[in-house]
């Protein structure tokens, strides 16, 4: 932790009308001008928008492997290549193959490996968040910008524990006494103590708190000056995911209606251009990327566009291509819009079909393309499951499914009922909720990280050749079918028992493998 105590890294706001690129700026916690970035709600913009822009920067591990650690978007990715339905068809590079074929793990000493990606990452984001909530009380400004600012701030602080939560321990229902995560409240300094592992019970403890208090606040905030910024929907969209993984099925459904309430569904265009534009009615949170802020091999498009050329070269996702599990494209009808997001029979790279074409660079010669960390399908999906659990509401959810899903496929129609889940995801019962899955699984492929529903759910999985996984990542000698497996649970890294009086590696260290 001293690295992340050391200095409090602020971005400047980049946020501007005009776009224009900005720069990154080190900002040591004891120096008084840091005091002046958080003494308005004006200028708390400045660290605030900072945030944000940590969300989409590369540069939270060290070395090559920068080019798969470029903020929430490649946390994302790695928990999206873990499960059995995005498959990756070569190593390429390396560059989330090793997340794929679980093997990480052991790299948990190194800086420039997933464990510490993702651990420093979300600590970062924590750290700032931390000093922006600590200001609330003095900052000057009207109630409503205070709480604009603030708001967003106990949002990204819930957001960061949650996901935190969800890579570094067992999911949080029927192991609420389990380790998780160190929690941090205060601005924090070279001098910090280190903090030990809270439960999962506490640890989301603060994570609801946290969410509550930042929906209260920007209930009473402006609308959204930006689509990259948390505001009233969007922290109802974060609620909403954190309810699912904690069953609080009233509260998701609740919080994820409020949440799509303010947009509506993407069709035609909206659905096929390349999921590149945040400007879109159905995105709800996401990032602008404008050109002099790309920083060359590397962002989510890279990884996942292979058909788009790049000067010279063939673009990284022909190399190293990512496919749907073919068994979940045959769940698609013939009519499904969503079947265009992928190209069973293409010809540009016969060693990958069911290709994704989902998501396309808007200008490949420039790497242009914003990032959609949000969309309101996924409030319609979840409100839908949370329904399901709920007695009597059944019918609600059914027809909610259906509301969602004429807009994919007109002649669409379902009288499934029931919640019965298989033990492996290929073990289907024909229940309501299993058809509300598979219709999330194809609408939020490579959106929402296919790991982190697989461990919620208690489901296990298996990769086979049918799905189109080739032999060597379909990870025989890892126990994915067991849902109290630790396989998806990431090692913490080292640096963390380096700095951290309070933790040891003996106690603390998660299991290198898939037992404890």
């Amino acid at each position: 932790m001293k690295k992340i105590f050391a200095y409090i890294l602020v971005l400047v706001a980049f946020l501007t009308t005009s776009c224009e690129d900005k720069f990154l700026e080190t900002v040591p916690t004891t120096q008084a001008s840091g005091e002046s970035m958080f003494s308005s709600a004006t200028a708390a913009l400045v660290p605030l928008n900072g945030i944000y822009r940590m969300m989409y920067t590369q540069g939270w591990s060290t070395t090559a492997n920068v080019q798969q650690c470029d903020g929430i978007t490649a946390w994302t990715l790695m928990a999206d290549v873990m499960g059995e339905d995005m498959v990756m068809k070569a190593q390429g590079s390396g560059w989330y193959w090793y997340d794929c074929i679980y093997n990480v793990k052991s790299r948990y000493t190194s800086s420039a490996w997933r464990s510490y990606d993702v651990w420093n990452g979300y600590y970062r984001l924590i750290a700032n968040a931390n000093y922006i909530i600590a200001a609330k009380d003095k900052m000057t400004g009207l109630p409503e910008d205070i709480n604009y600012v603030v708001g967003q701030a106990y949002a990204i602080r819930a957001y960061s524990y949650h996901y935190l939560a969800m890579t570094f321990a067992r999911t949080y229902k029927g192991h609420e006494n389990e380790p998780g995560l160190p929690l941090y409240t205060e601005p924090t300094s070279a001098g910090t103590e280190g903090q030990p592992r809270a439960t999962l019970s506490k640890t989301y403890e603060l994570i609801r708190s946290d969410i509550d208090k930042a929906v209260e606040l920007l209930q009473n905030a402006p609308t959204q000056k930006h689509k990259t910024h948390i505001d009233y929907y969007v922290a109802n969209g974060i609620k909403a995911r954190i309810c699912l993984v904690t069953n609080e099925w009233q509260a998701a459904a609740d919080a994820a209606h409020i949440a799509r309430s303010n947009y509506t569904l993407g069709e035609g265009a909206d659905l096929t251009s390349g999921m590149n534009d945040r400007t879109l009615s159905n995105v709800m949170w996401g990032a602008e990327i404008i050109e002099t802020q790309t920083p060359g091999w590397g962002p989510f498009l890279y990884h996942m566009d292979a058909l788009s050329m790049l000067p010279g070269t063939q673009n990284y996702g022909y190399r190293a291509p990512k496919c749907i599990n073919s068994l979940l494209y045959a769940k698609m009808s013939s009519n499904d819009v969503r079947r265009q997001w992928w190209n069973p029979n293409q010809t540009s790279n016969p060693a990958a079909p069911y290709l994704q074409v989902k998501f396309r660079f808007s200008d490949p010669v420039k790497g242009l393309g914003d990032k959609l960390w949000m969309r309101v399908e996924e409030m319609y999906l979840t409100e839908a499951e949370a329904l399901c659990h709920i007695a009597g509401k059944e019918a609600d959810a059914r027809n909610l499914l259906k509301e969602y899903m004429v807009t994919r496929d007109p002649g669409y129609n379902t009288t499934k009922t029931g919640t019965e889940l298989g033990a492996l995801t290929t073990d289907e019962t024909g229940s309501l909720l299993e058809e509300i899955l598979i219709q999330r699984r194809i609408e939020l492929w490579g959106e929402v990280g296919r790991i982190y529903d697989i461990k919620r759910l208690k489901q296990g999985f298996k990769r086979t050749t049918a799905m189109g996984w080739p032999s060597s990542a379909l990870i025989s000698g890892v126990n994915t079918q067991n849902p109290e497996s630790y396989a998806w649970v990431l090692t913490i890294p080292q640096t963390e028992f380096d700095g951290n009086k309070s933790m040891t590696f003996e106690v603390d260290q998660n299991p290198l493998g898939d037992q404890k």
